[in-house]
C-alpha cells in the first residue's frame, strides 16, 4: 500500500517536505525563491502535521524524528533543521556572505533566532492561530513565552536601529531566517509596534526581489529563482 511519500526526489531535484503556515518551513522556501540565477530544482511536498502525517510510518521512514521541514537531496542525502536546510540551499548564492566575518555574523543570527525567538514566538502563535482550540490547555505557558519573546525582540530591535539588515554584508540568509517567525509574531500575541526598528526591517525584507508570503507554502508548483 502506498504511503504517499517517496524517500528520493526525481533525478536532479531535491525534495523539500514542508507544512502550511510554518515559519520554519517558510525559511528554505524563501531561499529557493530568492537565491538568484543558478537556482536549483526542488520539489515541495506539503505534509499535514495537524492530521498526524509526520507520525505515520511513511513519513517516519524518511525522517525518523517526524519533523518538518526536511530535505531529501537529489542524491538521496537527508537533512533536517530549518536553518541548516536554508543554508544548504543558499550555498553558491549571494544570500551567503562572502567574507568569513560576515558568514560568522550570519551564523550568529541563525543561532539567535533558534534560541531567543522561535522557541517563544512559535508556540504562542501555534496555540493562538494554528490550533486555538488548545490555547486554554496551555494558557499557563503563555506569560513565559510572551515575556521571553519580547526580550528577544527588544534585542533584535536594538540591533536593527539605524541598520537596513542584520549583517554588514546586506540582505541574506540571516534576514530570511530571523524573518521567518518574527514577521508572524503578532499572531502569537506580540505587540510589534513596540519595535519600530523591527517593523521597518520587516517592510524592507518584504520588498526584496522574489519575496514570497508565507501563504505560498502549500503550493507544489516549482520555485522559480529571482533574476539578479
Amino acid at each position: 500500500m502506498s504511503t504517499g511519500f517517496e524517500g528520493r526526489a526525481p533525478t536532479g531535484a531535491h525534495t523539500l517536505y514542508i507544512t502550511a503556515g510554518s515559519g520554519n518551513s517558510y525559511k528554505p522556501v524563501q531561499v529557493l525563491a530568492q537565491r538568484g540565477p543558478g537556482g536549483i530544482p526542488c520539489r515541495l511536498r506539503p505534509v499535514n502535521v495537524l492530521d498526524g502525517e509526520t507520525r505515520r510510518p511513511g513519513f517516519l521512514a524518511i525522517n525518523p524524528r517526524g519533523q518538518v521541514p526536511f530535505l531529501v537531496t537529489a542524491e538521496g542525502e537527508r537533512l533536517g533543521e530549518s536553518n541548516a536546510i536554508a543554508w544548504f540551499l543558499a550555498e553558491g548564492s549571494a544570500l551567503i556572505p562572502a567574507s568569513p566575518l560576515h558568514r560568522a555574523q550570519a551564523i550568529q543570527w541563525l543561532i539567535f533566532e533558534q534560541t531567543l525567538l522561535e522557541p517563544r514566538i512559535s508556540p504562542a502563535r501555534f496555540f493562538s492561530t494554528i490550533a486555538p482550540e488548545l490555547r486554554e490547555a496551555n494558557a499557563a505557558r503563555f506569560p513565559g513565552w510572551i515575556e521571553a519573546g519580547h526580550a528577544g525582540l527588544a534585542l533584535l530591535d536594538a540591533h536593527l536601529t539605524g541598520r537596513e539588515f542584520l549583517c554588514d554584508s546586506g540582505y541574506g540568509i540571516a534576514d530570511i531566517a530571523v524573518f521567518g517567525y518574527t514577521h508572524l509574531a503578532r499572531e502569537g500575541g506580540f505587540d510589534l509596534d513596540r519595535y519600530p526598528g523591527v517593523c521597518r526591517w520587516i517592510d524592507r525584507v518584504q520588498a526584496q526581489p522574489g519575496h514570497r508570503p508565507v501563504a505560498d507554502l502549500p503550493t507544489v508548483e516549482p520555485i522559480r529563482p529571482v533574476a539578479a
